[in-house]
């Protein structure tokens, strides 16, 4: 681990990086250029005495999964990435099509979609990031780990995961879950992190089998559809989605026709953010 290296990297990335690069706000008194090393903690999850120890050169050595989120926090590109990985002592995350640094292109527009639900997603259904909106509409699946972080996975494990789909709808969005994982392997090989969720599926769970063995491969997200809230109920959104230019990244967002109901509903939700008032039972 070569310190002094690291924490001259990591100080020259954070000057030059503003409030706003990482969405948060300004503040009227703000005299310092670049970002504040507590904003960099903020952003990036870790306590800012941490982050302190690093950037003076006297910090344990990083985690992998520490850099990860210092790598995402900062906005780094993929080659920034890897020297953050090397300086802090560890080896270059291998560049695959299933690569789960987030784009930074992606997270730019992230950080300005504050008033719309929005979420990057791997090509394995896995939330890479979600902004405030996303997670109060959709859930906060951003902390799960290993198979659970695919939203494939947890279609077909967890029945809890359906709720958010009309039983009507449920059908056609397994088809689309398990096509999604099939462009996903055809990508990677049979040697990847798909290769390995197929092959859990494949044992765990015969109905994913059923619909795997019809061969469906797309990548495409529905343009419209219904999603049910506990709090506020039916919503009719609109979906878009941003590629990456490798296809292995997805900005999704989900938005409602001006003054509609869906609209109204949305607004309350912002309202709402993640608290729960359902009767606990």
């Amino acid at each position: 681990m070569d310190r002094t290296a690291l924490a001259d990297f990591l100080r020259s990335r954070r000057a030059k990086l503003r409030p706003e690069d990482v969405g948060l706000s300004t503040g009227p008194r703000r005299r310092v250029e670049g970002l504040r090393r507590d904003e960099v903690a903020a952003v990036t999850g870790m306590s800012t005495d941490y982050y302190v120890r690093l950037e003076q050169a006297r910090g344990p050595q990083p985690s992998e999964q520490m850099l990860a989120a210092l790598a995402r926090g900062l906005r780094l590109s993929t080659d920034e990435r890897d020297y953050l990985f090397r300086m802090a002592g560890h080896s270059a995350p291998a560049r695959t099509p299933l690569d789960t640094h987030v784009s930074p292109a992606l997270l730019r527009v992230l950080d300005r979609l504050e008033g719309t639900p929005a979420l990057i997603l791997s090509s394995l259904g896995e939330t890479l990031a979600q902004n405030r909106f996303g997670a109060a509409l959709l859930g906060d699946h951003s902390r799960l780990t290993g198979f659970a972080r695919s939203s494939v996975y947890r279609w077909f494990t967890d029945p809890h995961e359906r709720d958010i789909y009309p039983a009507e709808d449920q059908d056609r969005q397994s088809r689309a879950q398990v096509s999604s994982l099939r462009v996903a392997y055809g990508a990677a090989g049979p040697h990847s992190r798909a290769a390995a969720l197929l092959a859990e599926l494949q044992r765990i769970s015969p109905e994913f089998v059923e619909v795997w063995e019809r061969h469906d491969v797309a990548a495409r997200f529905s343009d419209h559809k219904t999603l049910l809230h506990p709090e506020v109920g039916a919503i009719e959104l609109d979906c878009q989605a941003l590629f990456t230019e490798d296809q292995s990244q997805t900005l999704l967002t989900l938005t409602a026709a001006p003054r509609s109901d869906a609209a109204q509903k949305l607004e309350l939700l912002a309202v709402l953010g993640q608290q729960s008032f359902a009767p606990q039972g």
